[in-house]
């Protein structure tokens, strides 16, 4: 076909016919439609050229809104009604900056509109130049707000409410009875009542083929405590978006938010995760509660023995202190507690984190931006700067940062961070297959910390209980492996006790309320610092340590399990058999 076919009309004419005397053909037309639907596409990129053109003689700036997305806060800056009168959207808004897209960007109207936002909102703001298809696709994304008449970054449950629920919410069963009857901004709300009510640390909110599963993770373990439609789905992830400063229209990759519940007695942060899955997206909300981490060290939970070890080894001017465990194993706060321990009037801290999730006072505490190229090694070395007695480094992940920060313990200064292994022993060989140098470690390193986090017997219904035969060979057999040299002492087999929770409506049944740390504290004595090598093993380390006195974190639960405070069934549950 030539240039000159610009519409069906030319097309039939140039296959000898026109529209009022050619007899229809059989599947002409789908071959019409296929035309159309090509020309329309082929107007569109002419318009959308035609519209940066404009705006590149006008000495303007030029977007193509199609694809791009636009946030709630940005949508809501701005009325629809009053976008659709000036033909022109809030595209961007970031806080310090603010972007409006306008087919008519010349209007007084527009600029005066752009004038108000930057005031209001004391933002920085530019007018960019689109075509009509963009301001159509822009004004379509209202339709996936909830109409809500403002945007509240968080969870507004009243204290009535809470207690409303407190009485309606008394075990698990009773989230999916109340939920029932209840609006999509409603069940957000009694989700986060009820996650308060039951001390969740996590909710999970995760789309399935045929029902939406709501699920609370309670003292490290997950219950599903409702199900929901399907076809409420796509309502309560714009909600809980909207709330947590997410992108509404954006499905198809993970994002991280954060919103607030607030009442009176304090606020409570919530960190959100959204990843695609098979039928939706699967959403994570992390209730970041103060009093979850204000745990003073002594509170941790450490038999006196390895308490009195790690009280020398954080005590000392310099060195390295890391604590090991897998995500969940209550790092975060057995640091917090050691900085709150360190944190005296001499002394300056400073922690570099991703992300800041608790605020420490008298703490400076910075968070890295990956955006801004201000990464865990670039940071540390910035803070270094800052003339710091004590740093704290969210997590060492790679050769730069681990380099860094083994520099800077050996010039002077405390630092304590995380290390993702399963064990105190396998902190050394992770930290050489970095590539971090044997002698440099062995001077660095002060102490590593093993830990996990097993359930507590509800005190409430405590009773005591007999154990099966081969329970019985697990606690002889983890007991009698307790190294001389760690100075811990068992008591005479016939005395041993042992305990569990009968279950109540307190503890949802389930015979646990709380949950106590075991640990193992590997300090760094001569014997392991001269066997350090590029070939040193987990296993080699691990039995160096046992030589050295260091009780296990199996043996530090089973020493728990005799004094009452947990069950056999919790530690090899978190610890191994």
């Amino acid at each position: 076909m030539g240039n000159d076919i610009q519409s069906i009309e030319d097309l039939l004419k140039y296959t000898g016919a026109d529209t009022a005397s050619r007899p229809k053909v059989s599947g002409e037309r789908t071959v019409v439609e296929k035309f159309e639907e090509k020309m329309a596409s082929v107007r569109l990129k002419e318009k959308e050229v035609e519209a940066e053109t404009l705006a590149a003689q006008s000495g303007l700036k030029y977007v193509n809104l199609k694809g791009f997305p636009i946030s709630p806060e940005a949508l809501r800056l701005l009325p629809e009604q009053r976008a659709t009168q000036l033909s022109v959207v809030c595209f961007l808004y970031t806080g310090p900056e603010i972007r409006l897209a306008s087919t008519q960007p010349e209007k007084q109207e527009v600029k005066d509109l752009l004038f108000e936002l930057q005031e209001r909102h004391k933002a920085n703001g530019g007018i960019y130049k689109i075509s009509e298809e963009s301001l159509r696709v822009a004004l379509k994304a209202y339709e996936t707000l909830p109409k809500l008449k403002t945007v509240v970054k968080g969870v507004k449950v009243s204290d009535d409410e809470l207690e409303q629920f407190k009485t309606q919410l008394k075990q698990y069963s009773d989230v999916q009875k109340v939920m029932d009857d209840a609006s999509v901004t409603d069940i957000i709300t009694i989700v986060m009542a009820a996650a308060l009510q039951f001390n969740t640390s996590d909710v999970h909110i995760e789309a399935e083929e045929e029902k939406i599963a709501v699920r609370f993770r309670v003292d490290g373990v997950l219950e599903e405590v409702a199900k929901l439609p399907h076809e409420f789905w796509k309502k309560i992830v714009a909600r809980i978006k909207l709330i947590s400063g997410l992108k509404i229209n954006v499905t198809d990759r993970p994002q991280d938010g954060r919103f607030t519940i607030f009442l009176k007695e304090g606020d409570t942060d919530v960190r959100v995760s959204t990843i695609p899955t098979t039928w939706g997206e699967s959403v994570v909300m992390r209730l970041l509660k103060p009093s979850a981490i204000n745990v003073e060290f002594a509170q941790l939970g450490y038999r006196p023995l390895a308490e009195k070890k790690l009280r020398k080894e954080i005590e000392k001017p310099h060195g390295m202190v890391i604590t090991t465990g897998p995500t969940g194993s209550g790092k975060t706060t057995t640091l917090y507690a050691i900085l709150r321990k360190l944190n005296t009037e001499d002394v300056k801290i400073i922690t570099l984190e991703d992300p800041i999730e608790y605020k420490l006072e008298g703490i400076n505490q910075s968070q890295i931006d990956q955006s801004k190229k201000y990464t865990f090694a670039g940071g540390l070395r910035s803070i270094l700067r800052q003339d710091p007695d004590i740093v704290m480094v969210g997590e060492i992940r790679d050769l730069e940062t681990a380099e860094v920060a083994i520099n800077a313990s050996l010039t002077g200064h405390m630092m304590l961070s995380t290390l993702h292994t399963n064990d105190a022993a396998g902190a050394i060989p992770r930290f050489i297959s970095m590539g971090v140098k044997p002698f440099l470690l062995a001077p660095a390193l002060n102490a590593i910390i093993g830990q996990r986090l097993a359930r507590r017997i509800h005190q409430d219904c405590k009773q005591e209980t007999q154990i099966d035969e081969e329970q019985l060979a697990f606690v002889k057999k983890v007991t009698a492996a307790i190294p001389e040299a760690s100075g811990e002492t068992v008591a005479p087999e016939s005395e041993w006790k042992f305990y569990k929770g009968a279950g109540c409506e307190k503890c949802n049944h389930t015979g646990y309320k709380g949950r106590l740390g075991i640990y193992e504290i590997l300090t760094m004595s001569d014997e392991i610092k001269a066997a350090l090598s590029e070939k040193i093993s987990e296993y080699e380390v691990r039995e160096l340590a046992k030589q050295q006195g260091m009780t296990t974190m199996q043996q530090d639960g089973v020493l728990k399990v005799l004094d009452g405070l947990t069950t056999i069934e919790e530690i090899t549950r978190v610890a191994g058999e």
